[in-house]
Order: C-alpha cells, then sequence, then structure tokens
C-alpha cells in the first residue's frame, strides 16, 4: 500500500509524525482528501476544523485545528496549525459549557465546536 509522510503541527508543539495512507482536513474550500500521490497543493484550513490521519499502524488519529495551513506534495502532507489538540485530550464538558455562553467569542464558540466533533468522530471511528 502506497505510504506517504504525514506532520501535524501546532505553535506550542509537533502533535504527530509519521507514514501515512490518507488524511482529511477542512479547508476554506471544503473538506479535502489526500492520498499518496496526490498534486501538490497549498490550503488553509478553517477555524474550528478537524484534521484526521490514517496512519499505515495504529488508529486513526483526529485532531481539533484552530486554523494555519497545509502543504500536500505526491510523498508528504504538512498541517501547520495556529493550535490543535488530539480528541482524547479534549475536556467535552468544558467545551459544551463554551456552546452553551452567549458570551463566549465566535473565535471560542468554533474552537468548542471542533473539539466537541473531534471527539465524536473518535467515538464514531
Amino acid at each position: 500500500m502506497a505510504e506517504m509522510s504525514v506532520d501535524l503541527v501546532a505553535i506550542e508543539r509537533e502533535l504527530w509524525s509519521g507514514q501515512a495512507t490518507f488524511v482529511s482536513a477542512q479547508t476554506t474550500e471544503g473538506q479535502i482528501g489526500i492520498m499518496p500521490g496526490h498534486e501538490p497543493l497549498l490550503g488553509q484550513l478553517v477555524e474550528g476544523g478537524i484534521v484526521s490521519i490514517v496512519p499505515v499502524e495504529g488508529e486513526r488519529i483526529i485532531a481539533a485545528v484552530h486554523g494555519g495551513f497545509f502543504s500536500v506534495t505526491a510523498t508528504s502532507v504538512r498541517v501547520l496549525a495556529e493550535s490543535a489538540e488530539f480528541a482524547a485530550e479534549v475536556d467535552v464538558e468544558a467545551a459544551r459549557q463554551v456552546l452553551s455562553d452567549a458570551n463566549a467569542s465566535d473565535e471560542e464558540q468554533k474552537a468548542a465546536q471542533a473539539r466537541v466533533r473531534a471527539v465524536e468522530q473518535t467515538a464514531n471511528a
């Protein structure tokens, strides 16, 4: 099976690096799926989006991603996020509190929505 090198990096840390067979991301142009051999591409991630990685070995990786960019070549994908967190790291109750807070900013609402969706996608995986 074909593989590609994938890096998921946020400003504060590198979340994941390894070989994968598929990456999907929410971009300003819509949802995109990347497989090895994809045409070169540079895209902008949406605020409050999700990135999903299917590694060669192990379980699917899902992260809530808050803005940033990604770069694609035939053999690699680099996700450079302003901030990101694995679904397993999400405090769902805190995210739901933000969603129910009428005083939360639009940015806080989008980030909380992404966190909840990341956890829900993990549960459905």
